[in-house]
């Protein structure tokens, strides 16, 4: 179960996925994202920043307040 204080972000495409690698593209569908404009809200957990990471190219990510 999510903690209270658990940070959230807002993750929005920015970036087409067109010509993107395989696992890029699977990233961005792990966050839920499948189009350029497109947000999801995610807890800030390990693996959601890892994915972030992996393609801070193609997101742009605001912290939730």
């Amino acid at each position: 179960m999510a903690n209270k204080s658990e940070k959230k972000v807002i993750v929005t495409q920015t970036r087409s996925s067109i010509g993107r690698s395989d696992k890029q593209k699977a990233t961005l569908d792990g966050l839920g994202l499948r189009g350029i404009g497109q947000s999801r809200e995610h807890a800030l957990s390990p693996q959601v920043a890892g994915m972030i990471q992996k393609i801070d190219f193609l997101v742009k990510v605001e912290e939730v307040k």
